[in-house]
This record gives C-alpha cells, sequence and structure tokens, in this order.
C-alpha cells in the first residue's frame, strides 16, 4: 500500500452539505464541554457558598477548583476507554456515547441539591459528576477530530477540522458571557437559589441536539473501510502501545506546550492579571474575552497555512514563537489595559497556530486501527500532566520567584522542549493516506 498518497474517500467528492452536517456532528460535544467548564469558573464563586457553607471563602473557592480538576483525574480513563470503542465500534458512535454521557453528567449539576439539604453528599456528588465530565472529555476531542479530519478532502484537513479548537474558544467566550450576563442581571439570592443553574440545565438541549446531528452522519469511510475489510484492531489499546510508542511520545512531546499555553491564556490569565499585575475583575474578564475571540479567529487562518506548508513547519513555528514572544507578551501586561489584551493576544495566536496542526496531526501519525486509542493517549497525558496543573504551577513559580514573569520562563522551557521533539521525532504527516494501516 502506497502510504504517502490520499486514498479514494479523500477528494473533493462529498457534498458541501454532507461536510457541513459532519462538521456540525464533530465539534458540537466540544462545544457543550468548554461551554459548561466556562459557566463553571464564573459560577466558582457562588457554588462555593452553596457547597461548601462551612469553610472560609478561600478555602471554598480551592475545594471547588479541586472538584474541578477532578474532570482532568479522569481523563486518561477516558482516553483508554472511549478510544478503544472508537477503534473498535466506530467513532460515530463513540462521540453520540461522549455527548450523551457528557450532557447528562452537566445537567445533573444543574438539578444537584446543595449542602444545605443533601449535606455532605452534594460535594460529593459533585466531584462524581466533574468526573464523568472529564472521563467523556479523554474521547470527545482526539475522537472528534479523527472523525471530521477521516471525512476531510485531501489538502484541506487542517482547514476543516479547525472548527475542533475554535468551538472551544467559541464556547468559552459563550459560557463566559451567559455566566456573567446571570450574575449581573440576577440578585444574590436568585442567583443562588436557581440561577446559577441555568447553563448546567442547557446542557440537556445541547447534547439532545448534538446526538441527533451525530446520528443523522455515518461514520467515516476510514472506519467504514476498515469494517468491511475486517482489519478492526481487537486489541487497539495494546496495539496502539506496542506499535505507535515513538508516535504517542512525539504526540505528548509537543502538546505539552499546547496544553500549558492554552490554560495560562483561558484559565490562569484572569487571576494573574488581578493578582499580579492588580487589574480590576472587568478589565481582566475583558481581556480574557477578547482574547479568546484572537483565537478562535486565527484558527482558520492558521489552519490554512498548516494545508500548504505542512504540520512540521506549523508546530515548530508555534514552539519558537513561544520562545521569543513569550517574554514581551508578558512584560507588556502591566502596562495599560489596552498593552495587556495585546499581550495576551500575541498568545492566544499562537495557541490557535500550534492547536490547528495538532489536531490534523494526531490523527495523521497513527495507522487507522488504532488512531483513536494512540492519539487519545498522547494528547490526554499532556493535558492531565501539564494542561491541568498549568495555572497552580504559575501561580507557585510568582510566589516562589517573586517576579510576574515566572510564567513566561516556564512556557518558555516547555517550548523548547517541545520544539526539539518537533526537530528530533515528528515526521510530516501531511500527505500520508488516512487509511494506512502500517505505521511510518
Amino acid at each position: 500500500m502506497n502510504t504517502l498518497t490520499s486514498n479514494p474517500v479523500e477528494t473533493d467528492a462529498s457534498p458541501r452539505r454532507s461536510l457541513k452536517r459532519v462538521a456540525a456532528a464533530a465539534a458540537v460535544g466540544n462545544f457543550v464541554e468548554w461551554f459548561d467548564s466556562a459557566a463553571y469558573a464564573v459560577m466558582s464563586v457562588t457554588i462555593a457558598k452553596l457547597f461548601f457553607p462551612s469553610y472560609s471563602t478561600t478555602a471554598a473557592l480551592l475545594a471547588v477548583w479541586a472538584i474541578f480538576a477532578g474532570g482532568f483525574i479522569a481523563r486518561p480513563l477516558g482516553a483508554a476507554f472511549f478510544g478503544r470503542y472508537g477503534d473498535r465500534i466506530g467513532r460515530n458512535k463513540m462521540l453520540g456515547l461522549c455527548v450523551l454521557i457528557m450532557s447528562a453528567a452537566t445537567f445533573c449539576i444543574g438539578i444537584l441539591p446543595p449542602f444545605a439539604v443533601i449535606g455532605v453528599w452534594a460535594p460529593i456528588l459533585l466531584f462524581i459528576f466533574r468526573a464523568v465530565q472529564g472521563f467523556t472529555t479523554g474521547g470527545e476531542y482526539t475522537g472528534s477530530s479523527a472523525f471530521i479530519v477521516e471525512y476531510a478532502p485531501a489538502g484541506k484537513r487542517a482547514t476543516y477540522a479547525s472548527i475542533i479548537p475554535a468551538t472551544v474558544g467559541l464556547a468559552s467566550v459563550a459560557g463566559a458571557l451567559l455566566g456573567a450576563a446571570i450574575t449581573a442581571t440576577l440578585s444574590a439570592e436568585d442567583l443562588q437559589s436557581w440561577g446559577w443553574r441555568i447553563p448546567f440545565l442547557l446542557a440537556a438541549p445541547l447534547g439532545l441536539i448534538g446526538l441527533y446531528i451525530r446520528s443523522k452522519v455515518d461514520d467515516t469511510p476510514v472506519f467504514r473501510g476498515l469494517e468491511k475489510k475486517g482489519e478492526l484492531a481487537k486489541r487497539p489499546l495494546g496495539d496502539a502501545v506496542r506499535m505507535c510508542a515513538r508516535q504517542i511520545f512525539t504526540l505528548f512531546g509537543y502538546s505539552i506546550t499546547n496544553a500549558v499555553a492554552y490554560y495560562l491564556m483561558s484559565s490562569y490569565m484572569i487571576a494573574y492579571m488581578t493578582s499580579s499585575l492588580h487589574y480590576t475583575s472587568t478589565d481582566s474578564m475583558i481581556t480574557s474575552m477578547v482574547t479568546m475571540l484572537v483565537y478562535t479567529i486565527t484558527c482558520p487562518l492558521a489552519a490554512r497555512a498548516s494545508d500548504r506548508f505542512g504540520r512540521k513547519t506549523m508546530l515548530l513555528f508555534a514552539c519558537l514563537g513561544f520562545v521569543v514572544m513569550t517574554i514581551p507578551a508578558f512584560a507588556i501586561m502591566p502596562l495599560g489595559l489596552g498593552w495587556a489584551i495585546v499581550g495576551t493576544s500575541i498568545l492566544g495566536a499562537l495557541v490557535a497556530v500550534i492547536g490547528t496542526s495538532n489536531v490534523p496531526a494526531l490523527v495523521e501519525m497513527f495507522p487507522s486501527s488504532v488512531r483513536a486509542s494512540g492519539s487519545a493517549i498522547g494528547y490526554t497525558l499532556a493535558y492531565v500532566l501539564f494542561g491541568g496543573t498549568a495555572p497552580f504551577v504559575a501561580t507557585g513559580l510568582v510566589a516562589g520567584f517573586g517576579t510576574p514573569l515566572a510564567p513566561a520562563f516556564y512556557l518558555m522551557g516547555v517550548a523548547v522542549v517541545s520544539a526539539a521533539v518537533v526537530i528530533l521525532f515528528f515526521r510530516e504527516t501531511k500527505n500520508l493516506s488516512l487509511s494506512r494501516t502500517t505505521v511510518l
């Protein structure tokens, strides 16, 4: 089999309408997941009061964020489970199961009684539902990436796949805006009584819409080809580890920069601007939303560049960009709100560059029979070990070294490691056949 050419299903013959349905099916789960995460962040103070009323304000918030981290703890288990499921049963069936479980868990948070009603079971159940969300996230992002990339026309994989990271940005902005609107318009009593539940209850209709859209799209041509030929892996998780150790390591090695940069940009920056740079909460929120919009707008532009110049070139460009631009970006943030927006937007644009090449690359580098499993392992481990811990590490570095530039040095160091991994181990994947079953 010629592994350097596209197979027949990777052509422009797919109708535009069909590709739009595929894109919608791939993106909807990401939107639900990240919409909820943003809403959880905005509602964290209210949730802390309701679920940890006997704690001090600081301790309650720490408990709420510890529960939020529970989602990261469950991601590797979800990656293993859904990766195997996607390789054995099908990409689309796996994604349908993901969005169904994710929406159900989010809805359950929305109807969960507070501590005053059910006592200690309130925070325990909150942790369990958050862990279930994280469990589904372990398969959702890489699974939806495989789904849309395997459907995309040859030469436009990154362009079509850019909807995955772009949807993350849009959902984060939408969740933050809804949460801010609810907080600003409702009284404190209404907010604590029922208002905080609104973003979580929206998961039910969003999930049903997503399930409906995904049910109307056939599984990918690549998976159907494997099924027809009887080449489905019996033990995809074990086979992925055995066959694709270099690919898993490579994906992990450059994804750590993607993970650290994204969570510094999206989760840490608001707290950093208020506590270290002494901006108001409103200014910090405005900066965060503008940055996420810049990130979202940059995604399709960077994806087109990836389709033209290749994954390796763009991954290396992003890593070196973080090495060169992170210190200047952080250095100008204290100079005023406009400069803070410019600094964070530089980071947002670079995150879009690395993310839009990462999505097609994590699909292309693995053989079709173990693609969902292999990509989920490498990507999820990077986000669990480096993404989920990035705000904590950054906060500790600022306190330990006494300089607000400490997180910038951390991101630079990680980017140097990722650049070395890309140079030494990454093999260009842009023109590889997605139907191949062999390891390159």
